[in-house]
């Protein structure tokens, strides 16, 4: 609940984030900002002036691919262990050439490591192939290219000059031509013809190890593709002279050129080599192959086994038909032998004889002979009829013959099929091997086909490899040149000029932020309402930049306004709260030392009396007194001897022999000052007498204004802070902490002190509550920068 105290106050204040005074602390100070950035802008431009330009280079090559068999690689470019993703070949290519021998070979070549430099009115230029002299070392080129030297020569004619290795060093003359002692074995340096045009004129000449020089150029080149996936590279370089740096990409592309040729045609011999020696081992293999096909055949007695084959195929079919026929005119025979051992006449067939004349004649005759019987028979001639009977004789001796010539054919038949089944078995059996046969045959003829397609391969492959030499391309294709664009690269002036703009702001922004966030201080009323929103705050004091500190009568300055104001806020708050006893009497204290008591009370109550008011100021700290300052202009004489302490101890004293009147700049103020230091300042304050006294002078004055020693660092403020019907607590901007204003939230809380009230004391009068925008009424206004000027 808001009570009368606070009517002064706003509410509680639950702002968040002000965007409007987080820029205004900047604001401030710009200053500071304006400061800074001058001094980065005149930073910037003494580094533009005294820096060495330098400049890009730059060149566009485009990788080629050894698809077109230029190089030995084509000859296999058919089989997949010799294909390779072209970015891969890309990536590689790139650090082939920003290799380390690359840049060795151009330090070596261009002599990189030997600069020549002549001094300007500002800086140092190098003399790239434009040096009037020329070094001729004694050393071998390993050494010198180990070696690091510095020494400086003053050209004084076109037959000698002087010689020295650091600046400070006394000059030794030298005639050109002349041997130079050095850590090195010595250099001999001879003039060119431009000599005459660097006479009087300082030239530093510099060893540098190769090692080193080629270590910085391979930094100083970017090799970047000029697309994702591309086989475009654009090489660039910076450095100070535009010519060297036309010259090393130049170098470098033909060097690169160069290598790629040595490269492919190194391949393509080392091709046509691995070629030769597979071939020869592949001939020996194919011979090797056809020599077991011979002793295969020669072995198994074959010339083809397809058409032995067949051959046999058809002998065993013969064969077979022979063996049948055969068995067929056994079986005949054994049937007109059954037939033959029979006694009755019975025909016998007439092919019979298979070949055989006899059997086949006899057969017809004895069929004949039985035709004819039976013919006569058929006629009733009886079995006993004398031609019958002849009939019967003949065919029994017919038959006699027939079975002998039957056997005989037998017997020879049995030969015969013997004979026929032995042959078949031979035909079988060779039958049956002429798959193995085949088969063994055709994996060696496998083998022969497979050695001779790899031998017909290599040997196309070789012609190939050796066309390959005769006919290899470069790797790379030179799209653009090297070519320098004129303007210097490094320092980029805009850019510079820029971030120097942009780190002068930065500096003091970055300062004010990290004081701002590392500030544990109150600045002004706001700060103080910020922190501490239930005690009444009266106002703030300005900070004095002149020795005047107390305020004088009719005074219209900036301090004595402030006073009048809080004075004003004083009598609203007075009336407002209708104290009973001690309504006048006014405490003033602090949390710590130095927080300006002294100086408050002295003003306040010289403001106080402006006012024709009868107004007492009284120094109760009396461990530290502190009123001396308005009166260190009175003589010793003038000033009372007698005080607040002299008053308590001594009974015999009475309120008016402490009490003296002074003349402060034209004000008439009574004062009772704080008297002699005593040994027990908290003891004397509790004396019986400090009662009668404030009812005295509270009657007797319309205001008691009592300065009184810090109350968190002493407890003798709170010993009779009874007597107060107000209490004004001091707090001082960029001095009093806000973390011990938790002091004076628990003496309000715990109304230890009556009346609290707040003031704000030394706030810059950037940081002044309203004054800080509209000043005040009356006060010369200060023209601004540009107002000066019009």
């Amino acid at each position: 609940m808001i009570t009368n105290d606070n009517k002064l106050n706003n509410d509680i204040d639950s702002e968040g984030f002000n965007l409007k005074k987080t820029i205004s602390i900047y604001v401030k100070q710009w200053k500071w900002f304006l400061v800074s950035i001058l001094i980065f802008l005149f930073s910037a431009f003494i580094y533009l002036r005294y820096t060495t330009p330098e400049y890009a280079a730059y060149s566009k090559i485009m990788i080629t691919s050894d698809s077109d068999g230029s190089s030995g690689a084509g000859a296999f470019k058919d089989l997949s262990i010799f294909v390779e993703k072209e970015e891969a070949a890309v990536e590689d290519e790139i650090q082939v050439i920003a290799s380390r021998s690359f840049m060795q070979n151009i330090v070596k070549s261009l002599g990189l490591n030997v600069q020549y430099f002549t001094r300007g009115r500002i800086y140092e230029s190098e003399l790239y192939k434009s040096s009037p002299i020329t070094i001729d070392f004694i050393a071998t080129d390993s050494i010198i290219s180990n070696t690091g030297y510095n020494f400086f020569i003053d050209i004084t004619s076109e037959t000698d000059f002087t010689y020295r290795v650091s600046e400070d060093d006394t000059p030794k003359k030298v005639v050109f031509g002349e041997t130079i002692p050095t850590p090195f074995e010595g250099m001999i340096i001879t003039p060119k013809s431009n000599v005459k045009n660097y006479i009087g004129k300082s030239i530093r000449v510099k060893l540098t190890p190769v090692e080193y020089v080629s270590a910085a150029l391979k930094r100083k080149i970017s090799i970047e593709p000029y697309s994702k996936s591309s086989k475009v590279l654009v090489i660039s370089i910076t450095d100070p002279v535009q010519s060297k740096a036309i010259e090393i990409l130049d170098f470098l592309i033909e060097q690169y050129n160069i290598s790629t040729l040595e490269k492919k045609n190194l391949k393509s011999i080392n091709t046509a080599k691995l070629i030769d020696e597979r071939v020869e081992l592949i001939a020996e293999d194919l011979m090797s192959v056809d020599s077991s096909i011979v002793r295969f055949k020669t072995g198994n007695k074959i010339t083809d086994v397809a058409s032995e084959a067949g051959l046999f195929m058809s002998t065993s079919a013969q064969n077979e038909q022979q063996l049948d026929e055969a068995m067929t005119q056994m079986r005949l025979l054994n049937s007109v032998s059954e037939s033959l051992n029979d006694d009755s006449f019975d025909a016998i067939p007439s092919n019979l004889g298979a070949g055989d004349p006899a059997i086949s004649a006899l057969s017809l005759k004895y069929n004949e002979l039985i035709q004819r019987r039976n013919t006569l028979l058929e006629i009733g001639a009886g079995k006993k009829n004398q031609t019958v009977v002849q009939f019967e004789q003949s065919l029994n001796d017919i038959k006699e013959d027939l079975k002998n010539s039957v056997e005989n054919s037998k017997k020879s038949f049995r030969i015969q099929l013997n004979s026929l089944e032995n042959q078949s078995n031979r035909i079988n059996s060779k039958i049956t091997a002429v798959p193995g046969q085949q088969s063994k045959l055709r994996s060696i003829e496998r083998k022969q086909g497979i050695k001779e397609s790899i031998y017909l391969y290599l040997l196309q492959k070789r012609e190939e490899a050796i066309i390959s030499q005769t006919s290899t391309s470069p790797n790379l294709k030179v799209i653009d040149s090297a070519y320098a664009i004129g303007k210097p690269v490094f320092p980029d002036t805009k850019m510079v000029y820029i971030g120097a703009m942009f780190l002068g702001f930065l500096l003091p922004f970055g300062v004010i932020y990290v004081s701002d966030l590392l500030d544990t201080k109150i600045h002004n009323k706001e700060d103080l309402k910020r922190d501490i929103n239930n005690i009444t705050i009266l106002g703030e004091i300005p900070r004095i930049k002149t020795n005047k500190v107390l305020v004088e009568r009719n005074d219209r300055s900036i301090l004595s306004e402030s006073f009048r104001i809080l004075r004003t806020n004083f009598d609203y708050i007075k009336r407002s709260r209708k104290v009973k006893e001690y309504n006048n009497v006014v405490f003033v204290t602090s949390t710590i030392n130095s927080e300006g008591k002294s100086f408050f009370s002295m003003n306040m109550a010289l403001t106080l009396a402006n006012t024709n008011k009868k107004v007492l100021l009284i120094g109760a700290d009396i461990r530290n007194p502190k009123l001396l300052m308005g009166l260190d202009n009175k003589k010793k004489d003038d000033l009372a001897q007698v005080g607040l302490t002299e008053y308590l101890i001594d009974k015999s004293i009475t309120t008016k022999e402490s009490i003296n009147t002074y003349d402060i700049n034209g004000n008439k103020l009574d004062v009772l000052l704080s008297g002699k230091v005593p040994p027990n300042p908290a003891e004397l304050l509790m004396s019986d007498r400090m009662k009668p006294l404030f009812d005295e002078v509270s009657a007797q004055y319309d205001y008691v204004i009592v300065d009184t020693a810090p109350a968190m660092l002493v407890t003798d403020t709170l010993l009779f802070s009874q007597y107060a019907g107000h209490t004004i607590y001091l707090t001082r901007a960029d001095y009093t902490e806000k973390r011990i204003l938790n002091f004076a939230k628990e003496l309000h809380a715990e109304n230890k002190l009556n009346g609290m009230m707040l003031v704000v004391n030394d706030v810059k009068q950037s940081n002044f509550g309203y004054g800080a925008k509209y000043g005040y009424y009356g006060a010369k206004k200060k023209k601004g920068f540009f107002r000066k000027w019009t």
